[in-house]
């Protein structure tokens, strides 16, 4: 398993980040300009990622103010589970994204750049989104 993982830290309560990020709706604005056809519920979102692959992902699970863990709905290229964990220190809520990938030692060659540049993507809009 092939971790990728990227945190920040945002000046807001953590009940206002876990609310923005428990609503898959929402995470539309934190992906990369090559993802395309985002439908998306307040549970489950469908993209493509240019010249790629598909993707369905839902959330599994949600803990209030703590975790929320996003797999794949269908069958992706490789097993792939989604975490934000959220805590609250002094006046910021540290953020945590974290990627698990199953990958093989071609697929490892080829997605671990896209894969840590989508981590360090997504927190870096969450702060721009929320800050």
């Amino acid at each position: 398993m092939s971790t990728f993982t990227s945190n920040t830290s945002i000046n807001k309560p953590i009940s206002e980040v876990y609310a923005f990020l428990a609503d898959f709706n929402n995470h539309q604005k934190l992906m990369p300009e090559n993802i395309q056809e985002w439908v998306s519920t307040t549970d489950e979102a469908h993209f493509s990622i240019q010249n790629m692959a598909k993707l369905s992902l839902k959330i599994e699970s949600r803990i209030p103010d703590q975790e929320i863990i996003i797999v794949p709905t269908a069958k992706p290229p490789f097993d792939l589970k989604l975490k934000w964990s959220l805590s609250f220190d002094n006046d910021h809520t540290n953020i945590l994204f974290t990627i698990d990938a199953d990958l093989n030692m071609m697929m490892k060659m080829l997605a671990s750049g896209p894969l840590q540049k989508l981590a360090d993507h997504e927190t870096n809009s969450l702060t721009e989104i929320l800050s």
